[in-house]
């Protein structure tokens, strides 16, 4: 027989639960009983003691994380995938007056995480506030990259040309000696280290054909790209010499050094110039002045 506080325990988890129930009568149709942990109004889902707290889930999140084990327990069959599209579909049906817990819930643990994440702040010195700024701008810095490698690829953007050993990997990857991705790549690293000149020209041969399919698939995208007003994905040696700056387009006949040595002396001479054309009228007022007296 179980301890008598083991049953006290159990009676009263019970009689919360239907506590719950009994408040969230109109909810009672599409879901079940709500665990403390899901319509607590202060506490935050996400925070984390031992960091900074994080962002609280929003009232449609709350309630994937209630029903995703409901229905995964009487539907073991189904996918993920599928159970969260039952769910989506169930959130959208539901009244406002059902949706009222889960947003309520988020609102709070909202407020709770601007006072947490205000005393956390507070306990921050300057080298660490200078830190975290640093990778918040590399976070950004790194999903900018990863939202414009997406939009070239949904773009068509050709790929880059590979390298002759990189042409021989894909070919004997499958058969390469080792157990694992690492062992293999370096035993196809010393296979062709190991091999001889004529074998290796044939790899080199066919990395000189990607890289005048990659040029022509590249001059046809950046043509397609030019006619639908996306003249910033273009690369700038490609572009038309007459968009370019008078600065860059003599440098790039020129050479940076050569454009800057005649802008150099393009000063000299205007600057001698006007010095030449001050003396020249300084001289003269001289010479008026002496005749005029004389």
């Amino acid at each position: 027989m179980a301890p008598f506080s083991l049953v006290t325990a159990s009676v009263s988890w019970l009689a919360k639960s239907f506590s719950v129930l009994s408040s969230t009568s109109t909810l009672a149709r599409c879901t079940s009983v709500l665990p403390a942990a899901y319509v607590n109004p202060v506490r935050c889902l996400t925070s984390q003691a031992s960091g900074p707290p994080k962002r609280p889930l929003n009232g449609y999140l709350r309630y994937v994380l209630q029903q995703q084990p409901v229905i995964t327990r009487h539907n073991p069959e189904i996918k993920s995938v599928d159970i969260i599209r039952r769910i989506a579909q169930q959130w959208r049906t539901m009244s406002p007056e059902q949706k009222q817990p889960f947003q309520e819930a988020s609102l709070q643990a909202r407020e709770q995480f601007k006072v947490d994440f205000q005393h956390y702040r507070a306990q921050l010195t300057p080298a660490q506030v200078q830190q975290q700024a640093l990778d918040k701008r590399q976070r950004l810095a790194k999903r900018k990259a990863i939202r414009k490698k997406r939009e070239l690829t949904n773009l068509g953007k050709p790929k880059r040309p590979r390298s002759p050993f990189n042409i021989f990997m894909s070919e004997h990857f499958v058969e390469a000696r080792g157990p694992t991705t690492q062992a293999k790549m370096m035993s196809l690293l010393e296979d062709w280290k190991n091999l001889l000149s004529h074998q290796k020209q044939v790899y080199l041969q066919l990395a000189e054909d990607d890289k005048i399919r990659y040029k022509n698939e590249m001059k046809s995208w950046e043509d397609h790209m030019m006619e639908i007003g996306r003249e910033d994905l273009i690369r700038e040696q490609t572009l038309s010499p007459k968009k370019k700056p008078a600065a860059k387009r003599l440098a790039a006949k020129t050479g940076p050094k050569k454009a800057k040595g005649k802008a150099v002396k393009k000063a000299t001479a205007t600057g001698k110039s006007k010095t030449s054309r001050k003396t020249a009228k300084s001289s003269s007022v001289k010479t008026a002045r002496t005749t005029k007296k004389t």
